[in-house]
């Protein structure tokens, strides 16, 4: 085989290997959304269903708010995920910039600490969590779900990774200026690792709008419950309407995308802070 012909083999091949990729990682998502657009008519299984919706409708979303109180689950969602958001950007950044910055006694340890809740999985610890937010009484209630993802060691490495690529002479330039811990950490470091925000953001909100488990053990009244709960109620109601569950499923999935397409500039420019420094 000619050098020529190889190239052309080789780029084919690695353009099947992309085309593979994205089926199987966005197909499956393709799928729910037509599906979650098509009539009470249209087949979904079988020989006789279409990939495309022969005539589109917005009817199955009509039907999952007329069934569950989606837009309350929704919020209840919402408070939980920005509040995860905001308390690991700012713990974390606190604890990132001590870890990266300071030097103080125990500091390895505890550095060890947080690398280790790294590899804890959460069912292991999950018993002890349950009964410490039962013991200050926040069982069925929204800051009960926030409590363990308030702040995580995934946070705290990804800032401590940002604060470490600032060069030290920022840093002595603002001591020579006058400025204080707080004041280097708050108006020179923190807006520096904007970058590295924004990927314990998206990831915060993401981890806290797409638990289950957590919020299915702490949370008792269903006017406490999140989407995710929430929803489930549609696989009792809807058992043969796949078409309502892909709807339910689009509900809940829409504001990750809004999420992630906000911050995806300044999510990428911190996952590269992160690469070129670890």
């Amino acid at each position: 085989m000619s050098p020529r012909l190889r190239m052309l083999a080789g780029r084919g091949g690695r353009y099947l290997l992309l085309c593979a990729m994205v089926v199987v990682s966005l197909g499956p998502f393709a799928w729910q959304l037509l599906t979650s657009l098509k009539g009470a008519q249209e087949p979904i299984y079988g020989a006789d269903a279409t990939w495309l919706p022969q005539h589109p409708t917005l009817a199955n979303y009509a039907a999952v708010a007329d069934t569950v109180p989606v837009w309350r689950y929704a919020g209840n969602s919402l408070i939980v995920a920005v509040a995860n958001v905001l308390t690991n950007c700012l713990f974390g950044a606190m604890a990132g910039y001590a870890l990266a910055r300071m030097r103080f006694r125990g500091r390895g340890a505890v550095f060890a600490a947080v690398l280790a809740s790294l590899v804890v999985p959460f069912e292991v610890i999950m018993v002890s969590v349950f009964l410490t937010v039962k013991g200050i009484g926040l069982v069925d209630t929204l800051a009960g779900v926030l409590l363990p993802g308030a702040i995580t060691g995934l946070s705290i490495m990804v800032l401590r990774t940002g604060f470490l690529a600032l060069p030290r002479e920022i840093e002595e330039a603002a001591v020579i200026d006058g400025a204080g811990e707080w004041s280097r950490f708050w108006r020179v470091a923190l807006p520096s690792v904007r970058g590295s925000l924004a990927v314990v953001a998206v990831f915060s909100f993401l981890f806290a709008w797409d638990d289950f488990l957590w919020p299915l053990i702490v949370l008792k009244d269903p006017d406490n419950y999140t989407l995710t709960i929430g929803l489930q109620y549609l696989s009792g109601t809807f058992t043969n309407d796949q078409r309502t569950i892909a709807a339910g499923t689009m509900i809940a999935v829409l504001p990750l995308i809004i999420v992630f397409l906000g911050l995806q500039r300044l999510f990428f420019r911190g996952v590269g802070e992160g690469g070129v420094k670890g």
